[in-house]
């Protein structure tokens, strides 16, 4: 019988002396062989390089590690100093000297890196299709997109083949993989985990991700993970969080009105997100119908404005010397930052600023809002031949997130009547990564019941 992966298992287990951290290696390295048919990795690090991380953790204290053996992933746009960073793009490769501070504090704490896992080229998509590692393949049905475009990293964890992940989440990177995948993914507060280390997608706008099985999880893995890092120019240390609205009796969560809610034409989509509500209000919350008008508005800006030129900037010696070596579909958007004036981008600036002012108004009444994560899912030979229109469809209720300054948890909520699974997302500002995740693992349970 497979192991679970979940952290308080394996801690339990551990702590019985039932399992050891040489022993889950083996069973791991067993699940991994064979014909990596869902393009999950990019690179891994050798059996014996696991067991020795395996071996260095006996004789230690269970109790002051508290990632002791706990196996991860990490997005192959993030450096871990053993393995070659590809950021999708084989040609693009370099090898780092050290290790991303958010793989090292996972690290220091115990847990066991297990490899790089694929991606959308330059994280650039929100589909899973655009490597030449192979498009990533969806956990439940092969023939769907896994999201991206930390792909590899939510179908590593969806597959039983790591208890956590790390992706990245500029635009929904985080949060789509997990909604088509059935996981939670956490999007914290931008700043909160150092991106020293990771390939910028928009630098002043990335975050680093965490997949996890559960909500507990994802908050177990963001205490060690998230700290200021002098580093880093973003970084920013995660404030008191204050009203617990995760463990409240009652609170207030704002839904899109019906003129803003798009499934486009999914309605098992659209059942299950009404299904969600009524999860929430049976917790104690009451719903407020929320304008998703300016948050809309203010998506467009992304890939409408000059935070193109971010990714132009982050690869453009790169870019400008082998365009040839970057997908049609990245090529076309990475190409289109590179003639932004300064004055337009003045100008979109003062554009986010006045949707900010309207959008944070909505605060005011309500503690958390709840919006599907993303309206549907598309087959991979559908994404395929409509590349642009259907990434951006994917995009609808995440795109706004981190121009906005917002954390997010994506979280399960069940099932189409074809085995796909469905996934909303909770949204709050900025520090309030705790209740967001407080608040995931009782509409987890609440699923489950």
């Amino acid at each position: 019988m497979n192991t679970s992966l979940d952290i308080a298992t394996l801690r339990l287990r551990y702590q019985s002396g039932e399992l050891t951290p040489l022993a889950l290696v083996e069973e791991l390295l067993a699940r991994m062989a064979g014909d990596d048919s869902h393009h999950i990795w990019i690179s891994r690090l050798d059996a014996d390089v696991l067991r020795v991380y395996a071996r260095n953790l006996e004789g230690r204290d269970i109790a002051s590690l508290p990632l002791y053996g706990i196996p991860f992933a990490i997005k192959d746009n993030i450096d871990f100093a053993d393995l070659p960073t590809t950021a999708g793009c084989p040609e693009y490769v370099y090898t780092p000297e050290r290790s991303a501070t958010a793989v090292q504090r996972l690290i220091d704490s115990g847990a066991i890196p297990l490899g790089k896992t694929n991606l959308d080229q330059f994280a650039t998509g929100l589909n899973g299709t655009r490597s030449p590692y192979g498009a990533c393949r969806n956990s439940f049905n092969p023939d769907y997109i896994s999201g991206g475009s930390s792909s590899g990293s939510a179908v590593a964890v969806a597959l039983g083949l790591a208890s956590f992940s790390l992706g990245t989440d500029t635009a929904g990177s985080g949060r789509v993989p997990a909604a088509f995948n059935n996981l939670v993914g956490h999007k914290p507060s931008c700043g909160a985990l150092s991106t020293r280390g990771v390939v910028p997608a928009c630098r002043s706008l990335d975050a680093v991700s965490i997949f996890a099985l559960t909500a507990e999880d994802a908050e177990r893995v963001l205490a060690v993970a998230a700290g200021f890092d002098a580093e880093d120019e973003y970084s920013r240390p995660l404030a008191p969080h204050g009203f617990d609205f995760g463990r409240a009796a009652g609170f207030r969560f704002g839904v899109p009105m019906q003129k803003d809610l798009e499934f486009f034409g999914n309605v098992e989509a659209k059942r299950l997100f009404g299904e969600a509500v009524a999860r929430m209000k049976s917790l104690g919350g009451t719903p407020v119908e929320v304008d998703l008008a300016p948050f809309l508005d203010t998506a467009r800006l992304l890939y409408g404005g000059p935070w193109v030129a971010e990714r132009y900037l982050a690869i453009r010696e790169f870019f400008d010397a082998q365009p040839e070596k970057v997908f049609p579909p990245v090529r076309e958007i990475i190409a289109g930052g590179r003639d932004v004036s300064a004055a337009d981008t003045f100008a979109h600036l003062y554009k986010l600023r006045a949707f900010k002012r309207v959008c944070d108004a909505v605060w005011n009444d309500i503690d958390v809002m709840l919006t599907p994560t993303a309206g549907t899912i598309y087959r991979v030979d559908e994404m395929q031949a409509d590349p642009i229109r259907l990434n951006s469809n994917l995009g609808y209720y995440t795109n706004f997130m981190n121009l906005l300054d917002l954390a997010a948890t994506a979280l399960p909520a069940g099932f189409q009547s074809d085995g796909l699974p469905f996934g909303v997302t909770l949204i709050s500002p900025p520090h309030q990564d705790g209740p967001l995740l407080h608040l995931a693992s009782r509409m987890q349970l609440a699923l489950g019941g």
